[in-house]
């Protein structure tokens, strides 16, 4: 779809990708340090419209970025996501938090009451692409 943020990306990293589904790394989300998306490539709005193969296999990658994230940034819980209800393309959010984050325990998306604590080391998506294309050797 044209007109779609997640059909027609601009300036992603992205950290792992098959012919199904990428992963990104999300940088623009001042609450959110730690922050990943996995987004299937065609344009779908709900996980009940995939069948059931490509959800297991849309599932098992948000696993392996979960997995990948825990390693690398040892957080206190990792958020997943699917809301879709500004972009209804289907993507699953993946966000490390922190006791000490801007929101914690709140979600992301509510108001800050306080600043960043612990905050990931600056190459904490390099490393967790490398897990995610190691694990798939």
């Amino acid at each position: 779809m044209s007109d779609c943020p997640l059909c027609c990306p601009v300036g992603e990293e992205v950290l792992w990708e098959t012919p199904q589904l990428r992963v990104i790394a999300v940088h623009d989300e001042a609450n959110a340090p730690a922050f990943c998306r996995v987004i299937w490539r065609e344009h779908i709005a709900e996980m009940s419209d995939l069948p059931p193969a490509d959800r297991a296999t849309l599932m098992d990658a948000v696993f392996r970025v979960e997995t990948a994230m825990r390693q690398v940034l040892h957080p206190t819980k990792i958020n997943l996501a699917s809301l879709g209800n500004v972009v209804p393309h289907l993507h699953w959010h993946i966000i490390a938090r922190f006791a000490d984050d801007a929101c914690f325990p709140a979600p992301v998306w509510a108001q800050a009451v306080r600043t960043h604590g612990t905050l990931p080391p600056d190459n904490w998506a390099q490393q967790v692409a490398a897990l995610l294309n190691h694990s798939e050797t």
